[in-house]
């Protein structure tokens, strides 16, 4: 086959969507011996291309090809420029996220990676331009995908439950970790991130987007419930940049309880340096009312992070009975947990053994087979 990914979001601080392409990429260079792949993407500094290249493993690889297609905008890339693309050079499989182009011959299968529906959900938190384009823009891409990929099993059913789709349509795949994730991280490496990002000795870490849906007024309000003993120590921490749909009751939060010196924001975390930050951390916490997946719970788990997260059922089927679970419209039963951890090292380290055996599940090469199975399956083939 013939594959075609769109790997825009490759090098564009993209978090959560960034990391599922990198490394279902990367893993497809290591696995499939088979298949060509056309790699799309919108940046056309050579440098930037041949450091993704690198950064891939695809540098000398004769079956991976780096496509730049220049255009103004996202929408006039993935409505024109690809579109108009792939009618010369045809693939056999298209891989996107979301929003699948137009004007792309039916006979290229197109598969549609999802990593949630939240909008459905919390539509409240989302701008009016931002809600109006995925409602119109979603239900146009799932009648064209041939297949509708969620992150987890939650996000297949999530998928069925707000739109009509025959069910032989839609199927998961796992998110993971990637390989940083596994090197050893030594006390120098700590002691450089605490100095680059002003980061105390002990403090718990949040990492993420800083949108409505991430619930981190009520982690302010659960931090401020802690002892004053406990805060003298203790900061938190939360990692992500100050972006599109910034959530601002998280300063109104921070102000109301006068916290100004122990919440602490770093901004952008690069994936290089996010293991690190997660070492020095005491514990990990995800108040989230909404996730697709939960990847940050998964890479807390992997390097042992005690966690603290929301009791909803992504984040069960991430983690299932390893780490500590939270009613995330309780402040006061969040602000019990993070205490619980905070003044048993005990648990602490009950919690880390857990995780760590829990996370074992969890692989990038894993999904990335399961990936290229649903492939095979739109042609009609079983994987060889």
């Amino acid at each position: 086959m013939k594959i075609g990914i769109d790997i825009r979001n490759i090098g564009k601080k993209r978090t959560g969507d960034e990391v599922v392409f990198f490394n279902l990429a990367k893993n497809f260079a290591q696995i499939d011996a088979r298949n060509e792949y056309m790699l799309f993407t919108d940046i056309t500094d050579e440098a930037a291309l041949r450091g993704i290249e690198s950064s891939l493993g695809i540098t000398d690889n004769p079956r991976f090809k780096i496509v730049s297609l220049d255009t103004p905008d996202r929408f006039t890339w993935n409505y024109w420029a690809i579109a108009r693309y792939l009618r010369q050079e045809p693939v056999d499989i298209y891989l996107t996220q979301y929003i699948t182009p137009l004007f792309v011959p039916k006979k290229i299968k197109i598969a549609t990676i999802i990593h949630d529906v939240s909008f459905n959900v919390y539509g409240q938190y989302i701008q009016n331009s931002d809600l109006l384009f995925l409602k119109i823009l979603i239900p146009m891409s799932f009648r064209r995908a041939d297949k509708i990929i969620g992150v987890s099993k939650f996000t297949q059913d999530e998928i069925l439950k707000y739109y009509k789709i025959d069910p032989k349509k839609v199927t998961w795949i796992h998110n993971a970790v990637g390989e940083n994730f596994k090197a050893e991280i030594s006390p120098e490496q700590i002691a450089a991130i605490r100095l680059k990002h002003k980061l105390p000795e002990k403090f718990i870490l949040y990492i993420g987007t800083l949108q409505p849906r991430k619930n981190l007024p009520a982690l302010i309000e659960a931090y401020a419930g802690l002892p004053a003993e406990i805060r003298r120590e203790v900061k938190l921490v939360l990692a992500g940049g100050k972006s599109h749909n910034y959530d601002e009751r998280i300063d109104e939060a921070v102000e109301k309880y006068s916290l100004a010196g122990d919440v602490i924001f770093t901004g952008f975390i690069p994936e290089v340096e996010k293991p690190v930050i997660f070492k020095a951390s005491r514990i990990f916490c995800n108040p989230s009312l909404y996730e697709g997946f939960g990847i940050t719970i998964l890479e807390a788990m992997t390097l042992g992070v005690p966690v603290v997260a929301s009791d909803i059922p992504p984040h069960r089927e991430v983690a299932e009975d390893s780490i500590i679970y939270c009613d995330p419209a309780k402040s006061g039963d969040l602000t019990e947990k993070l205490k619980s951890v905070l003044i048993n090292e005990c648990l602490g380290r009950e919690l880390a053994d857990k995780e760590r055996i829990q996370a074992q599940k969890f692989s990038w090469r894993k999904t990335a087979e399961k990936a290229l199975s649903i492939f095979y399956s739109l042609e009609g083939h079983s994987r060889p």
